[in-house]
């Protein structure tokens, strides 16, 4: 083994099955939240984190974004997992049995066209590995679980219907996280940095300060507002652009940020995965 990598949830989350794929050289550690993973990584016991930040077709994970910049971590690299959710169900139960099924809110909503077809009432959980487990110890027949294959193997589940996900395109993007900061060399390939920032509450604030980054030709891939510390007026951005920070246009698209906005908190430069040349 190389280290430990943790993730959120239990065995057999999908955060587990992205370690395992990415990462198989690595111990995979589960942890019961995202600011315990970044815990143990920051003290030192564990090398990485594979943290989930968004979905296709369920929208961003919100915790994260407030975790990012107050965590002490460095993304290293991006990955895109395809999610393959699975109907569970115990040995030997059959789809038309199940009138309910357990996962977590995120997956649920990514499968909710397939359940109201076969008229079964979803219920939340705290994630798709817990509702597997749960469904294990339960051993209710008309219940079933939303969760990976992963899940099924680990808690000795059947697979009623696998690929149940409504769109096909279902894709959910992690990012893997270090003490330490490693930036690839400029030239190695298309990179994206990753960065925070607050802006002042005046009239064209955040304009100004993404100003430079239009007028030095930079691609802005993504954009993220969110509240801080319960304040309507304080607002702070995530942002992903491609380029590197020793690229000349870089450097001047954030000396005009850093004019125009304050906190700015660079989480990372990390190749871009295959999927951004597309």
């Amino acid at each position: 083994m190389s280290g430990i990598i943790v993730y959120q949830g239990m065995p057999g989350a999908f955060s587990h099955l992205a370690c395992t794929s990415y990462y198989p050289d690595y111990e995979p550690v589960a942890c019961r939240s995202f600011a315990s993973a970044f815990e143990l990584v920051k003290d030192g016991k564990a090398d990485l984190a594979m943290i989930p930040v968004e979905n296709s077709v369920a929208g961003r994970v919100t915790d994260i974004y407030h975790l990012l910049p107050e965590g002490g971590l460095h993304i290293l690299a991006e990955h895109y997992l395809p999610v393959h959710h699975n109907l569970l169900g115990l040995p030997g139960s059959k789809r038309e049995q199940i009138k309910t099924a357990y996962s977590h809110p995120m997956a649920l909503s990514q499968v909710r066209k397939r359940l109201r077809e076969w008229d079964i009432a979803p219920r939340s959980d705290l994630d798709t590995a817990g509702a597997a487990k749960r469904l294990a110890d339960s051993g209710d027949r008309s219940e079933a679980a939303i969760a990976s294959d992963l899940a099924a193997e680990i808690y000795g589940l059947e697979i009623l219907e696998a690929n149940i996900e409504d769109a096909t395109h279902n894709t959910t993007r992690f990012l893997t996280l270090s003490k330490q900061a490693k930036i690839p060399k400029m030239g190695s390939g298309k990179m994206v940095t990753s960065f925070v920032f607050k802006v002042r509450n005046v009239p064209s604030a955040l304009y100004k300060a993404m100003g430079g980054f239009a007028t030095n030709g930079i691609n802005m891939t993504k954009l993220e507002s969110y509240m801080v510390e319960g304040s309507f007026s304080a607002t702070q951005f995530y942002a992903d652009v491609e380029g590197h920070p020793d690229e000349t246009a870089m450097k001047f698209a954030m000396e005009e940020l850093d004019f125009f906005s304050e906190n700015v908190v660079l989480l990372g430069t990390y190749l871009a995965h295959s999927s951004r040349n597309r």
